[in-house]
This record gives C-alpha cells, sequence and structure tokens, in this order.
C-alpha cells in the first residue's frame, strides 16, 4: 500500500487525542482462509474510523477500498452532526466518481462496501456520527449490551424486514451476499444511512466487515468483547474466531472506545 494510513493486511494499535477525547484502537485486518487477495481495508485516524470491502475482484477491489478511504480521509471532525452528515455524504459521491474510473479485466465493476464513525459535535457533547453503505457494520457495545447500529444493505436484510425471513435464515440463505447498495459496482448515486450517539466514557464501537459477522453470531462478538481486557486484546480475538470458524471471506476489525465522554443513546439520522 503507498498510502500508510491504509491498513490491509496488518494489526496496529494506537491512541488518538482529539475533541478532548483520548480515542484507543485496534485494527486487525486478515485475507482470512480461502481468498487469495485482500480486498478488505480499514482507516484509523484521529476521529475517522473506517472499514471498506472491496469487490470486483483482485486489483479492483483493492483499488476501490482503497479510494474511498483515501477520500473519506478528509472527514471533518469536530463540526456538527448536521455538517459532518453533509460532508460525508458529499465525500461519498466524490468517493464514487474515483471508483467509477476503474476497469477490471473479468468485466465486473469494481465497487466496496463502507461503514464507520467520525467524531461529530452535538450542542458541545462529543458525538459519534456512525454511516454504512453496504454491510459491512458498526455495533456499539454498552453496560455488557451490543447493538447493532448500523442496518444491512443486503437482499437477505430486506426480506428479514419483510417477514420473509428469520435472522437466523438469513445467515444462511444464498443470497446473503447479494446487497442492494455499494460505492460503485455500477450503482447510482451512493446513498448512506446515518446515526448519531454521545461519544460515552467506557463503550467500546466495533466497525468490521462481513467476514466477521459472517463467522460469528453476535452473541459470539459479545462474550469476546465482555472477556478480553483491552481493544487490541478483543480485536485480535475476534479475527482469531473468524479464523477458527473458517475464515472464508476476508476479516477486519476495528475496536475503539474513547475516555473523558458523557453517555447516551442512539438516534437515527
Amino acid at each position: 500500500m503507498d498510502d500508510p494510513n491504509i491498513l490491509r493486511d496488518e494489526a496496529v494499535t494506537g491512541r488518538d487525542e482529539v475533541g478532548g477525547l483520548v480515542v484507543d484502537w485496534s485494527v486487525v485486518c486478515h485475507v482470512g482462509r480461502v481468498r487469495e487477495a485482500n480486498e478488505d481495508a480499514a482507516l484509523a485516524l484521529p476521529g475517522r474510523y473506517l472499514v471498506a470491502d472491496g469487490m470486483g475482484g483482485h486489483d479492483s477491489g483493492e483499488l476501490a477500498s482503497e479510494a474511498a478511504l483515501q477520500t473519506l480521509a478528509s472527514s471533518p471532525v469536530g463540526e456538527s452532526v448536521e455538517a459532518t452528515q453533509d460532508h460525508v455524504g458529499a465525500l461519498l459521491r466524490e468517493a464514487q466518481d474515483r471508483i467509477g474510473e476503474f476497469g477490471t479485466e473479468t468485466g465486473r465493476r469494481a465497487g466496496t462496501t463502507m461503514t464507520g464513525v467520525v467524531l461529530a459535535d452535538d450542542d458541545g457533547t462529543p458525538t459519534w456520527l456512525a454511516f454504512n453503505i453496504g454491510d459491512s457494520r458498526t455495533y456499539l457495545y454498552s453496560r455488557g449490551v451490543l447493538s447493532q447500529v448500523s442496518v444491512d444493505h443486503s437482499q437477505v436484510q430486506e426480506m428479514v424486514d419483510a417477514g420473509l425471513l428469520t435472522h437466523e435464515q438469513a445467515r444462511v440463505d444464498p443470497r446473503r451476499n447479494v446487497i442492494t447498495r455499494a460505492l460503485g459496482a455500477g450503482m447510482a448515486e451512493p446513498v448512506a444511512d446515518f446515526y448519531s450517539f454521545p461519544a460515552a466514557d467506557g463503550d467500546v464501537i466495533l466497525v468490521c466487515s462481513d467476514g466477521l459477522d459472517g463467522e460469528l453470531e453476535d452473541d459470539e462478538i459479545s462474550v469476546i468483547l465482555e472477556a478480553s481486557p483491552d481493544n487490541e486484546v478483543a480485536a485480535a480475538a475476534l479475527v482469531e474466531a473468524a479464523l477458527e470458524c473458517g475464515a472464508h471471506d476476508n476479516v477486519t476489525v476495528t475496536v475503539l472506545s474513547v475516555t473523558g465522554a458523557a453517555s447516551g443513546t442512539t438516534t437515527e439520522v
């Protein structure tokens, strides 16, 4: 990778001081046990923690995830939730245009999912603005309870919402990898979903590609987070658990937490 801010095929841990907060984070990005190429990538910059899962085959998927993260690296930090959302939306459209310029040898169009959090401000309260396009996920682990913040943009999720599948059926349905939104991949204008919640002291945020939740149930993820003494151990343990289950896809995990902030609830923006 030419860009040192884009993390792929590595494990990195860091600490950022931003917006009056201390953010401890750890990223593990692994190719898995089946795929030859790693199309996943992560970005960890002060106040910006994102994961992208590329598609389109070797090179194209890597280019797409890298371009998306490079573009979103300029997301503003510390602005109002509304201003941050506007800026992120504009950057997603810019990323869409960049990815659209890539060709593939197979004829498949390059594309990527993306999810993560950007630090914003809500009337003086440090607040995470989470967003997603596709089926990479952002979770919040707060007071011993794991909640999925993002909602998958996938065919099976639409069927779950319509009452046609249960969550258990969706996990093994052959259509589970069919996504309905992405950056690039021949999709129309990128439309992200946004959610906001205070940057609460002691809360843990998990940002991951579907290589994690495709192997582990939420209950299994929660047990690992509960048992881990810090983010570095948690990220490594989550990826190791996915590997033990076969890791049929690339697996990327970002685990982060803050100190020096107040508590609150998640709100869809």
